[in-house]
């Protein structure tokens, strides 16, 4: 069960640094931070299309990130 849930981790984590190095940046440089990052905080821009499903893809992938390494670390502290 212990070895299970470490090779999920890794694929979990393998994923989610995939999905997140296939997103496109939300802004250019310095001045989009300075003047376009409230923007996009705020939710003033609305993702579309393949945007929106790696943003999910993401947020999924992030959540089972935690969890397993909760699950993982429970298993290795007992």
């Amino acid at each position: 069960m212990d070895i299970l849930f470490k090779i999920l981790l890794i694929i979990a984590a393998l994923g989610l640094i995939s999905v997140v190095l296939l997103q496109k940046g939300k802004s250019a440089g310095l001045s989009g931070a300075i003047s376009g990052g409230a923007e996009h905080l705020f939710g003033k821009t609305k993702a579309r299309g393949l945007d929106l499903f790696l943003q999910r893809l993401t947020i999924g992938l992030a959540a089972s990130f935690f969890i397993l390494a909760m699950v993982v670390s429970y298993f290795v502290k007992n």
